[in-house]
Protein backbone atom coordinates (compact mmCIF):
# COMPACT_ATOMS: atom_id res chain seq x y z
CA UNK A 1 0.00 0.00 0.00
CA UNK A 2 1.43 3.48 -1.06
CA UNK A 3 -0.67 5.79 0.54
CA UNK A 4 -0.94 5.22 4.80
CA UNK A 5 -4.38 4.96 5.54
CA UNK A 6 -6.41 8.01 6.55
CA UNK A 7 -7.86 8.13 10.14
CA UNK A 8 -11.10 10.14 10.40
CA UNK A 9 -9.87 12.50 13.58
CA UNK A 10 -6.41 13.60 11.00
CA UNK A 11 -8.35 14.58 8.17
CA UNK A 12 -7.95 18.88 7.05
CA UNK A 13 -11.26 20.50 7.09
CA UNK A 14 -11.21 20.14 2.97
CA UNK A 15 -11.76 16.06 3.70
CA UNK A 16 -14.26 16.17 6.30
CA UNK A 17 -17.40 16.67 4.56
CA UNK A 18 -15.85 14.51 1.67
CA UNK A 19 -15.31 12.14 3.99
CA UNK A 20 -18.78 12.21 5.38
CA UNK A 21 -20.27 11.92 1.96
CA UNK A 22 -18.27 8.89 1.11
CA UNK A 23 -18.95 7.11 4.93
CA UNK A 24 -22.97 7.46 4.20
CA UNK A 25 -22.55 7.09 0.31
CA UNK A 26 -20.40 3.21 1.23
CA UNK A 27 -22.88 2.88 4.13
CA UNK A 28 -25.53 3.06 1.87
CA UNK A 29 -24.54 1.92 -1.68
CA UNK A 30 -21.31 -0.61 -1.22
CA UNK A 31 -22.25 -3.46 0.70
CA UNK A 32 -21.26 -6.90 1.65
CA UNK A 33 -17.08 -6.33 1.42
CA UNK A 34 -14.85 -4.50 4.12
CA UNK A 35 -14.87 -0.74 3.18
CA UNK A 36 -14.37 0.70 6.58
CA UNK A 37 -12.56 -0.06 9.16
CA UNK A 38 -13.26 -0.21 12.85
CA UNK A 39 -12.24 3.16 13.56
CA UNK A 40 -14.20 4.54 10.64
CA UNK A 41 -11.19 5.12 8.18
CA UNK A 42 -12.03 4.13 4.97
CA UNK A 43 -10.67 1.68 2.62
CA UNK A 44 -10.26 0.59 -1.08
CA UNK A 45 -10.25 3.72 -3.46
CA UNK A 46 -11.92 6.29 -1.37
CA UNK A 47 -8.63 6.67 1.19
CA UNK A 48 -7.26 7.39 -1.98
CA UNK A 49 -9.56 9.87 -3.04
CA UNK A 50 -10.14 11.43 0.20
CA UNK A 51 -6.55 12.42 0.56
CA UNK A 52 -6.71 14.28 -2.74
CA UNK A 53 -10.65 16.49 -2.29
CA UNK A 54 -9.74 18.24 -5.70
CA UNK A 55 -9.83 14.85 -7.69
CA UNK A 56 -11.92 13.02 -5.50
CA UNK A 57 -14.73 14.69 -4.60
CA UNK A 58 -15.65 14.56 -8.34
CA UNK A 59 -14.97 11.09 -9.42
CA UNK A 60 -17.09 10.38 -6.05
CA UNK A 61 -20.01 12.47 -7.42
CA UNK A 62 -19.38 10.20 -10.53
CA UNK A 63 -19.65 7.06 -8.53
CA UNK A 64 -22.85 8.26 -6.96
CA UNK A 65 -24.49 8.79 -9.98
CA UNK A 66 -23.43 5.43 -11.34
CA UNK A 67 -24.45 3.81 -8.26
CA UNK A 68 -27.95 5.77 -7.69
CA UNK A 69 -30.99 3.98 -8.87
CA UNK A 70 -29.41 2.35 -11.93
CA UNK A 71 -31.51 0.69 -14.83
CA UNK A 72 -29.26 -1.75 -15.32
CA UNK A 73 -29.92 -5.40 -14.00
CA UNK A 74 -27.87 -6.15 -10.95
CA UNK A 75 -25.89 -9.14 -12.05
CA UNK A 76 -25.24 -7.36 -15.78
CA UNK A 77 -23.78 -4.72 -13.78
CA UNK A 78 -21.47 -6.79 -11.73
CA UNK A 79 -20.39 -8.99 -14.60
CA UNK A 80 -19.53 -5.65 -16.26
CA UNK A 81 -17.49 -4.42 -13.18
CA UNK A 82 -15.45 -7.55 -12.97
CA UNK A 83 -14.73 -7.91 -16.52
CA UNK A 84 -13.01 -4.32 -15.98
CA UNK A 85 -11.50 -5.40 -12.80
CA UNK A 86 -9.87 -8.61 -14.37
CA UNK A 87 -8.49 -6.48 -17.42
CA UNK A 88 -6.91 -4.16 -14.95
CA UNK A 89 -6.31 -7.23 -12.47
CA UNK A 90 -7.38 -4.98 -9.65
CA UNK A 91 -7.05 -7.01 -6.37
CA UNK A 92 -9.48 -4.84 -4.35
CA UNK A 93 -12.17 -4.38 -6.95
CA UNK A 94 -12.42 -8.12 -7.93
CA UNK A 95 -12.40 -9.07 -4.02
CA UNK A 96 -15.13 -6.59 -3.45
CA UNK A 97 -17.43 -7.55 -6.49
CA UNK A 98 -16.91 -11.11 -6.59
CA UNK A 99 -18.38 -11.00 -2.90
CA UNK A 100 -21.58 -8.96 -4.14
CA UNK A 101 -21.92 -10.82 -7.39
CA UNK A 102 -22.24 -13.75 -4.94
CA UNK A 103 -24.91 -11.76 -3.56
CA UNK A 104 -27.01 -10.72 -6.70
CA UNK A 105 -27.20 -14.88 -7.76
CA UNK A 106 -23.80 -15.23 -9.99
CA UNK A 107 -22.05 -18.76 -9.29
CA UNK A 108 -18.80 -19.02 -8.06
CA UNK A 109 -17.92 -21.03 -11.90
CA UNK A 110 -18.91 -18.11 -13.91
CA UNK A 111 -17.56 -15.67 -11.65
CA UNK A 112 -14.02 -17.77 -11.32
CA UNK A 113 -14.27 -17.63 -15.19
CA UNK A 114 -14.63 -14.35 -15.16
CA UNK A 115 -11.99 -13.27 -13.08
CA UNK A 116 -9.67 -16.02 -15.32
CA UNK A 117 -10.44 -13.49 -17.90
CA UNK A 118 -12.69 -15.46 -20.01
CA UNK A 119 -15.72 -15.88 -21.32
CA UNK A 120 -18.16 -17.73 -19.25
CA UNK A 121 -20.38 -20.51 -21.52
CA UNK A 122 -23.39 -19.75 -19.26
CA UNK A 123 -23.90 -16.67 -19.25
CA UNK A 124 -27.63 -15.47 -19.54
CA UNK A 125 -27.93 -13.24 -22.89
CA UNK A 126 -28.11 -9.66 -20.66
CA UNK A 127 -25.06 -10.64 -18.59
CA UNK A 128 -23.76 -11.91 -22.42
CA UNK A 129 -24.11 -8.74 -23.81
CA UNK A 130 -22.67 -6.84 -20.54
CA UNK A 131 -19.58 -8.88 -21.03
CA UNK A 132 -19.09 -8.79 -24.70
CA UNK A 133 -19.41 -4.99 -24.09
CA UNK A 134 -17.46 -4.35 -21.37
CA UNK A 135 -14.32 -6.73 -22.82
CA UNK A 136 -14.76 -4.98 -26.43
CA UNK A 137 -14.25 -1.14 -24.23
CA UNK A 138 -11.28 -2.79 -21.56
CA UNK A 139 -9.48 -4.12 -24.84
CA UNK A 140 -9.26 -0.46 -26.26
CA UNK A 141 -11.03 0.93 -29.83
CA UNK A 142 -14.39 2.14 -30.97
CA UNK A 143 -16.96 -0.33 -29.60
CA UNK A 144 -18.00 -2.49 -32.38
CA UNK A 145 -21.24 -1.56 -34.03
CA UNK A 146 -23.21 -4.48 -33.39
CA UNK A 147 -22.54 -4.78 -29.81
CA UNK A 148 -23.23 -1.58 -29.42
CA UNK A 149 -26.05 -2.25 -31.09
CA UNK A 150 -27.11 -5.79 -29.08
CA UNK A 151 -26.93 -3.35 -25.86
CA UNK A 152 -29.14 -1.17 -27.23
CA UNK A 153 -31.62 -3.66 -28.19
CA UNK A 154 -31.49 -5.38 -24.77
CA UNK A 155 -31.39 -2.32 -22.10
CA UNK A 156 -32.26 0.67 -24.22
CA UNK A 157 -30.27 3.61 -25.14
CA UNK A 158 -30.28 5.00 -21.91
CA UNK A 159 -28.85 1.62 -20.31
CA UNK A 160 -26.28 1.14 -23.07
CA UNK A 161 -25.37 4.58 -21.88
CA UNK A 162 -25.28 3.59 -18.77
CA UNK A 163 -23.22 0.30 -19.68
CA UNK A 164 -20.62 2.16 -20.85
CA UNK A 165 -20.21 4.96 -17.94
CA UNK A 166 -20.28 1.96 -15.90
CA UNK A 167 -17.33 0.39 -17.33
CA UNK A 168 -15.88 3.93 -17.46
CA UNK A 169 -15.87 4.46 -13.85
CA UNK A 170 -14.96 1.30 -12.86
CA UNK A 171 -11.47 1.72 -14.79
CA UNK A 172 -10.74 4.71 -12.87
CA UNK A 173 -11.70 2.53 -9.87
CA UNK A 174 -9.19 -0.16 -10.94
CA UNK A 175 -6.44 2.65 -12.06
CA UNK A 176 -6.49 4.28 -8.52
CA UNK A 177 -6.47 0.91 -6.73
CA UNK A 178 -3.44 -0.13 -8.63
CA UNK A 179 -1.42 3.08 -8.83
CA UNK A 180 -1.63 2.57 -4.69
CA UNK A 181 -1.66 -0.94 -4.48
CA UNK A 182 -4.61 -1.40 -2.43
CA UNK A 183 -4.88 -4.53 -1.02
CA UNK A 184 -7.55 -6.67 0.22
CA UNK A 185 -8.57 -6.45 3.71
CA UNK A 186 -7.17 -9.21 5.77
Amino acid sequence: MRLPILSPDALSDEQKPLYADMKQGIQASFKGFINIRDDGALLGPWNPWLREPKFGKPVWELVKAIANQPSLPAAVREVAILVTGAHFRSAYELYAHVLVAEQRGLSDDKLATIVAGQRPVDLTKEEAVAYDFASALVNGGVLPELTYKAAVAQFGAHGAAELSYLIGIYCMVSVTLNTFDVPVPE
